[in-house]
């Protein structure tokens, strides 16, 4: 009855699909890809048709799930301190020490709780017969659980009553269970997620995760070791201890110091502090030792080895070609295995023996005599198709799909009642990784017919996470965040107001000739010589190449706003997402009356944005820093286009009001940088006098922000800015 219903409500989620995807996108759910040597962003697919998991079914995967995680772990502890595995035969010493995840600068370093693998990412298939086999363990950086999370929250509002009516165990507790095994390891100080930057392919789950657990997110300049303890750097400069990192980095990269010290994403000395005891570092550095391929031949007997206990689920067959006797059936089954680089991931590296013409078989035999320890080979299991509507008819297409189960380890070991299902874009292709261009479904584990289950009972150690989101204030602002909450000001005013002034003009064109559209041109300092108004026209709103385009300036908003995802939520984010998708839809339809509507959403985004971030629980001095930005904008924008003083007094009023609450507070040098460009510019356009008025502003950058008899134009005449970092 449960699963009948279960697939009834799947059933009315295909319908909605077009419902889904369009909230997926306006939210930026993506997963970059890189093709060529080049970073592409993009949505990440989604499929609706979710993958339906028994609750007796899930069940047994959770006791195997959680005993292989608890023994990779007791392995880990054990191959970095005494190395009993080594010692008793378990594990060849070879296999260790030759391992690139192997690490001998933490060797003898046991992590704050003694957890290694807090974030464990267990790759599973199915096979024909229903049989569970585990492809993977990934305990180093593993991504994916933010997609699923994410989609279902779209999938309960876009059919409440049918969830209410079916039994899908909830699955919005990851966060909470990410925040208790963070808040377990920590030592004493804040807790960050550590992304190596906006371009990395999971940068999304980077920034919501980091808003969703109320831990700030972190690039490598933000972060500094003193005296073995690791600090955030607030945009004034001063310091914050980190107790707890979530890094999202390799090891290879995450401190030059001590790994690759040609690494420019790492923090240098954090290895130091960490051995030191003084921060957590979620996962810990080393894992790779646990989760390299060719060590997964052996976690079954880690499993009897560490717990006592035979497996609950099983590897793939696999053989080893440093084993004589597996090379040998390796070597004469090679057309019918799969063949994998155990230095790789993300699919990169997977052969499958079936596909290689008889030069190829040889050329890879004598990689594997050449290189044993390098591969392994396993039976290809033909695990099961699962549906996906075809996006182009919108028919069923049977997709192989893998699930990624997520455990974590704290205090205690949960495994998530929900996971990444991944499915190829190929029909019948086997690599289903994200990274290769596959898509996502999400994973409905069903409950018992006692009702739904969540992870905690009511009335259990929990902790607040709004009071944590609550932190994203001021204090914990980077330099570099406070040039993305005043430019993200900028840009979005840009955008408006030149859309604003532009279609009036536009109108004259229309009515008239074209040179009636030379003024508008020569007040934002663009071409005035143009042959082809049309193509003039089209490359002042389109295109994506011109620096001075709507579009441009579109994406620069964006740019600066989708790194504020924690400080802002993904709720006010997406208003500017919506820009953005509106002034491509736009550009494709130009030729059309339609594209003038979407000019009119644009618009509406942002004033949508600017609303949300006016009545949302914002910290004040966040609103500052945008809002600063966006006056100085329309002051600037206002006086190119020769506007009264009368009609300047509104936006130098709200100039001021918006600087008040920094009262007291270091201004960041963009700040200071865009008033005195646009003070010395503001004679030129016939505003001498108002430049002098905000020239007061920029009279003492040693003193800090005073308050002083305000009145006059906004009340901006006794007040200075600080441009130093202090």
């Amino acid at each position: 009855m449960i699963e009948s219903a279960a697939r009834k409500l799947a059933t009315e989620l295909v319908n909605r699909r077009e419902s889904i995807n369009r909230e997926l996108s306006r939210n930026g759910v993506r997963f970059g890809i890189y093709k060529n040597g080049e970073y592409h962003d993009r949505l990440f697919p989604y499929d609706p048709v979710p993958r339906i998991i028994e609750s007796d079914e899930f069940d047994e995967m959770e006791a195997g799930l959680k005993q292989r995680v608890n023994a990779l772990n007791a392995y880990l502890r054990d191959i970095y301190s005494d190395k009993h595995a080594i010692k008793d035969g378990i594990v060849p010493e070879e296999y260790v020490y030759t391992s690139a995840g192997y690490f001998p600068q933490v060797n003898g370093v046991t992590p704050p709780g003694g957890v290694f693998a807090h974030i464990a990412g267990e790759d599973l298939v199915q096979g024909q017969d229903g049989k569970w086999w585990v492809l993977e363990d990934n305990l180093r950086i593993p991504s994916g659980a933010s997609y699923p999370l994410f989609a279902r929250d779209i999938e309960r509002r876009i059919t409440p009553r049918l969830f209410r009516d079916v039994r899908v165990r909830d699955n919005r507790d990851y966060p909470r269970l990410l925040r208790k095994s963070m808040d377990f390891v920590s030592t004493e100080g804040i807790a960050v997620v550590l992304t190596p930057g906006r371009y990395n392919s999971a940068f999304f789950e980077h920034a919501y995760l980091a808003e969703k657990t109320g831990a700030a997110l972190a690039f490598p300049e933000d972060l500094e070791v003193v005296d073995n303890k690791l600090f955030f750097l607030d945009y004034s400069g001063r310091r914050h201890r980190v107790g707890v990192v979530y890094r999202r980095l390799s090891d290879e990269y995450l401190d030059p110091f001590a790994f690759n010290p040609d690494s420019v994403i790492g923090v240098p000395g954090i290895l130091s502090a960490y051995r030191a005891g003084n921060v957590a570092i979620v996962n810990a550095p080393g894992n790779g030792a646990a989760d390299d391929k060719a060590i997964y031949y052996f976690v079954p007997a880690m499993i009897r080895y560490y717990l006592g206990e035979e497996p609950i689920l099983q590897n793939a067959p696999t053989y080893m070609p440093m084993f004589e006797q597996d090379r040998k059936e390796v070597l004469g089954r090679l057309g019918e295995l799969v063949i994998k680089d155990v230095a790789e991931a993300g699919g990169y590296g997977v052969v499958f023996g079936s596909s290689l013409d008889k030069a190829q078989r040889e050329e890879m035999a004598d990689r594997i005599k050449a290189e044993p320890r390098r591969f392994i080979a396993q039976e290809v299991i033909q695990f099961k198709d699962i549906d996906v509507v075809d996006p182009e008819t919108g028919r069923m297409s049977p997709r192989k799909c893998d699930l990624r189960a997520f455990v974590v380890t704290g205090k205690n070991t949960h495994v998530w009642y929900s996971g990444l299902t991944r499915y190829s874009s190929v029909p019948g292709q086997m690599i289903v990784n994200s990274s290769q261009g596959g898509g996502f479904k999400d994973t409905w584990v069903l409950a018992k017919d006692s009702g739904v289950e969540h992870d905690s009972a009511p009335g259990s150690e929990s902790i607040n996470l709004l009071a944590q989101s609550r932190k994203h204030s001021l204090a914990l602002v980077t330099a570099s965040k406070a040039d993305n909450l005043y430019w993200l000001g900028r840009y979005t005013e840009r955008v408006f107001t030149t859309l604003n002034q532009f279609f009036p003009f536009y109108d004259r064109v229309m009515d008239t000739d074209v040179d009636a559209f030379r003024p508008f041109a020569r007040a934002l300092d663009l071409p005035e010589d143009f042959q082809d108004f049309d193509a003039f026209i089209h490359s002042f709103l389109y295109d994506e190449k011109n620096p001075d385009s709507v579009r441009s300036a579109i994406v620069c908003a964006f740019n600066n706003a989708v790194i504020l995802r924690p400080e802002l939520s993904s709720r006010l984010l997406q208003y500017v997402e919506l820009a953005m998708s509106s002034i491509v839809e736009a550009a494709d339809r130009a030729a059309f009356d339609e594209d003038i509507y979407k000019h009119r959403d644009i618009a509406d985004n942002m004033l949508a944005f600017w609303g949300g971030v006016e009545n949302s629980p914002v910290d004040s001095t966040l609103k500052s820093f945008i809002f600063v930005g966006k006056y100085l904008e329309r002051v600037d924008l206002y006086t190119r286009f020769g506007y009264s003083m009368e009609e300047l007094k509104a936006p130098l009023a709200k100039l001021a009001n918006y600087i008040m609450p920094l009262n007291g507070l270091p201004v960041p040098q963009c700040f200071a940088d865009g008033l005195r460009w646009l003070v010395g510019q503001l004679p030129s356009r016939g505003y001498a006098d108002l430049a002098d008025t905000l020239g007061t502003l920029l009279n003492d950058f040693n003193e800090r922000i005073c308050t002083n008899d305000l009145k006059d134009l906004g009340m901006l005449n006794a007040m200075n800015m600080d441009a130093r970092r202090v």
